[in-house]
């Protein structure tokens, strides 16, 4: 059997409250982690603030979750859901990245809501199917950010990246498959040129392509007869 329905319905199937609290907690256990290795690395102040006003939402949500109402809501785990297709996937992209990184071009930290419960019910599918409950239908997997397949390959192949070298961490991601360059780029006013650092291009390409085809079936114009 299978229910159709659009994006913003899926968020009007919660997980149950208790699913929703570890879940939160293990983020804010991580953010945690790096805010003290940050710290004693005497890391930049903005990333900092960033990483604490990211665990102060997170908390805010926590507290909030607890002390809920706790409604007759047919929580997502009681609809015997084992299979999730998400079309338009892309959309999903804005998923927290803690990272350690400073002032890189490329990097995005926004988190969207939705994105954060998509992940959550990713991994509650995860631990139910063997790794197997979650399928993503896009055009552009990437577009505009190289953290946007180490996003993928989280909600896809979360536990493949933590059993090795712990990957779903992004540093840990990044240290093995980016190369960072600085360039001199000239500033919007277009007065005088500033010091940027970006990802500039990939490092290991063979080895991170075979881990992303482990989840990856890519079609082309030509395969599809265009």
């Amino acid at each position: 059997d299978a229910v159709v329905i659009g994006h913003t319905q899926l968020k009007m199937l919660p997980l149950s409250p208790e699913r929703q609290e570890a879940f939160l907690q293990s983020q804010i256990d991580d953010i945690v982690a790096g805010l003290a290795e940050m710290k004693a690395q005497d890391g930049n102040k903005f990333t900092v603030k960033e990483m604490e006003r990211t665990k102060k939402n997170l908390e805010n949500q926590l507290e909030k979750l607890q002390s809920s109402k706790k409604d007759n809501t047919v929580y997502f785990e009681e609809l015997g859901i084992d299979k999730l297709f998400v079309d338009e996937a892309h959309e999903f992209k804005n998923l927290y990245c803690a990272t350690k990184l400073q002032n890189v071009s490329g990097i995005s930290s926004r988190a969207s809501q939705r994105a954060t419960e998509l992940f959550a019910k990713c991994r509650y599918l995860d631990e139910k199917t063997g790794g197997k409950g979650v399928v993503f239908a896009t055009g552009t997997p990437l577009s505009n950010s190289v953290t946007e397949l180490h996003t993928m390959m989280r909600y896809l192949n979360y536990d493949f990246l933590a059993s090795h070298n712990n990957m779903q961490n992004f540093d840990n991601w990044i240290s093995a498959f980016g190369v960072q360059k600085k360039e001199y780029e000239l500033a919007p006013a277009g007065n005088k040129f500033k010091e940027r650092t970006r990802i500039a291009e990939y490092s290991n390409l063979p080895e991170l392509m075979s881990m992303f085809k482990m989840v990856a079936d890519v079609k082309t114009a030509e395969t599809l007869k265009l």
